[in-house]
C-alpha cells in the first residue's frame, strides 16, 4: 500500500494487552476426607478437561475464559475435584479481522495459564494434596482440535460432536 506520494504508508503495529485478570469461578472438593489425605496404596488416576471460550465486550475489548476442570480417583473413589474458570479482559487493536479470532482463542488462554496453574497446584495443596502442576498447555493444538470438530459438526448436520 502507499500513499499518493508513492510511499509506503505505515501501518500501526499490532497491539494485545491484557486489561484485567480474574477468578470467575473455583471449586474444590474434598469428599472423603480425612480418609483420602492418608497413605494410598497406589498413585491416583487423574483426568484433566481444558477449555477455551470468548466473549466480545467492545469493539476492541474481549472477555477470555480458560476453563480447568480434574479429578483425582484411586480405588474408585474420588480424592479430590477441582473445576476453575480464570479469565482476562483483553483489548487487540491494529490486529487483521482474519488473525483475531486464532489470537483471542490462542494467545490469550497462553498468556492466563501460568497463573490458573498456581490457582489449581494452590488450591489442591491446601486441600491437603501435594500441590497438582499442570503441564504445559498446546493451545495452538486445542484451538486446531475444536476448529476440525465445528467443521465436522457443519458437514454433517444432524449428527452432534462427541
Amino acid at each position: 500500500m502507499t500513499n499518493g506520494n508513492g510511499a509506503p504508508v505505515e501501518q500501526p503495529a499490532p497491539q494485545l494487552n491484557v486489561l484485567a485478570q480474574y477468578t470467575k469461578d473455583l471449586s474444590f472438593e474434598n469428599p472423603n476426607a480425612p480418609a483420602s489425605l492418608g497413605q494410598q496404596q497406589q498413585q491416583p488416576a487423574i483426568n484433566i478437561q481444558i477449555n477455551v471460550s470468548a466473549n466480545n465486550l467492545s469493539e476492541n475489548e474481549y472477555e477470555v475464559i480458560l476453563s480447568i476442570e480434574g479429578k483425582a480417583e484411586t480405588a474408585g473413589k474420588v480424592m479430590f475435584s477441582f473445576d476453575l474458570a480464570y479469565a482476562g479482559v483483553f483489548r487487540i487493536v491494529n490486529v487483521p479481522k482474519e488473525n483475531l479470532h486464532p489470537l483471542v482463542m490462542i494467545e490469550c488462554p497462553r498468556l492466563l495459564f501460568p497463573f490458573a496453574r498456581e490457582i489449581v497446584a494452590t488450591a489442591v495443596r491446601d486441600g491437603g494434596f501435594p500441590p497438582l502442576l499442570l503441564d504445559p498447555v498446546d493451545f495452538l493444538g486445542l484451538y486446531r482440535q475444536n476448529m476440525e470438530r465445528q467443521a465436522a459438526a457443519q458437514a454433517a448436520p444432524g449428527v452432534k460432536p462427541s
